[in-house]
């Protein structure tokens, strides 16, 4: 291992190796990713391996568009073989209300040149067989949606970095993060040290703990996530033969699961409600390629759904169940930028959709990093949008929160109660008796008229 580099990402996951070729492609050569254990340890392994453009924030889901639009160019630079399977999917409105918020995503997506396009359920059963249509409302069509191999796309991220100049170092655990008098860092590994002058969380699972190395309790935790590979359906195959294709992806937002082909089967994952973290205080460090024990009760309310959803799930029986965590922030975004009061520390964690948002995550640090913006507003994903008030305590109450509410419709002026109150100001007793009704920014409350917060754009 070389004694210094200009830039040292830490973490070995697909995130972290999308960090490490966008420095190299923005023309930092001299960087290094070091990797505690093997590529691909820790969540990114066991991922469903989805990709697609939807997303609340729309400059969140501008990036989640060039993610799914760099894969080709991965391919084409390192020679390895991502497993694209450019399906398309639909997004499955069950209600008015939901097929509202499906028309203001494709007016959004629209204005930013990403096309979708609002479709009958007769077309959407036609492009989705497996769904009882009589169960929903109306649905979008999203071309650019699909899934493909992890292990294999966080391969040519590595190797497309290291052909463009980068170093990967393997079974290096970072133990302590030193910073020098002279502004520079020296990272202590199990096989020596190494100095730099930008150090990258790109941790995962272990973020919290790299940011512990340098004084910051960072707002992340992970959450058990399943999903379950049922055995070969024969619904499958005949659509295959009829139509020469893979069955497409479907998100069924009453049900709250998703679905997409595997194999000769499919694969159903689920945000159910009843949201379970793991490990809450600290991830232990021989943590692998390992998984958690399933638990099929908490995830049947949404198996229930999604059986009556799409009849022939409920006579296909289960292949396998996958139960790994995943890390979230407080809002479901990632942790991006620079780390306030810490010259040179940079994060690129709590990035819980990978495989749509890595290559965004990757391209607006490096920029952050070599030209000093990011090049797009990401105040959504910034780390700096969350300060020490973001307690461990708060962080655990909001990730389950959002985690609950994954495919749960977030309307104008509503107030979510997880963590609440967590700040107030000397005149919150005073509001509360003057009839004030109570909204949260940022984790301070802070008083306002019924009409105010109850009166939306909607009504």
């Amino acid at each position: 291992m070389k004694s210094h580099a200009q830039a040292v990402v830490i973490g070995g996951g697909v995130v972290g190796c999308s960090v490490l070729y966008h420095l190299t492609k923005a023309g930092w050569k001299d960087v290094v990713l070091l990797e505690r254990d093997a590529l691909t340890c820790g969540s990114t392994w066991h991922a469903a391996g989805g990709f697609h453009t939807l997303n609340g924030d729309p400059n969140v889901a501008k990036l989640q568009d060039y993610t799914v639009s760099l894969y080709k160019e991965l391919e084409e630079i390192s020679g390895e073989v991502c497993g694209l399977h450019l399906t398309g999917g639909v997004a499955l409105a069950d209600t008015p209300e939901r097929l509202e918020w499906l028309k203001m995503a494709q007016g959004v997506g629209r204005l930013l040149g990403i096309e979708t396009e609002i479709i009958s359920m007769k077309e959407a059963k036609a492009l989705f067989p497996l769904m009882d249509e009589s169960q929903f409302v109306g649905a979008m069509f999203d071309p650019v949606q699909g899934h493909l191999d992890p292990y294999g796309t966080t391969m040519a991220y590595a190797k497309a970095a290291r052909i463009q100049g980068a170093e990967i170092e393997l079974k290096t655990k970072v133990e302590e993060i030193v910073r020098n008098e002279d502004g520079t860092w020296t990272l202590v590994t199990n096989q020596g040290n190494i100095t730099t002058d930008n150090v990258v969380n790109a941790g995962g699972l272990w973020a919290r703990e790299v940011g512990r190395m340098v004084g910051v309790e960072l707002p992340i935790l992970a959450m058990e996530h399943h999903y379950l590979l049922t055995e070969d359906m024969p619904e499958i195959a005949a659509h295959m033969e009829e139509t020469g294709g893979e069955m497409i992806h479907a998100v069924d937002f009453g049900g709250e699961i998703y679905t997409r082909q595997e194999r000769g089967g499919m694969l159903l994952g689920t945000y159910e409600r009843a949201a379970t973290p793991w490990s809450p205080k600290d991830t232990p460090w021989d943590f692998g390629q390992d998984l958690l024990e399933p638990n099929l009760d908490r995830i049947s309310p949404s198996l229930e759904v999604g059986f009556k959803h799409f009849p022939p799930f409920e006579r296909a029986g289960i292949r396998k169940i996958i139960n790994g965590p995943f890390t979230f922030a407080p809002d479901g975004n990632p942790l991006v930028g620079p780390v306030q009061g810490i010259p040179g520390f940079w994060c690129a964690c709590g990035v819980m959709a990978g495989f749509s948002q890595g290559g965004g995550v990757g391209l607006t640090l490096s920029e952050w990093m070599v030209n000093g913006d990011p090049g797009y507003d990401i105040w959504g994903m910034d780390v700096a949008r969350f300060g020490p008030w973001a307690t461990r305590d708060y962080t655990n109450a909001k990730v389950r929160e959002n985690y609950s509410r994954r495919f749960r419709i977030r309307f104008p002026n509503e107030e979510l109660q997880a963590a609440r109150p967590h700040q107030t100001t000397p005149t919150y007793d005073m509001h509360l008796k003057l009839g004030a009704v109570m909204g949260d920014s940022w984790g301070l409350e802070r008083g306002g008229s019924k009409r105010y917060f109850l009166l939306s754009p909607l009504q």
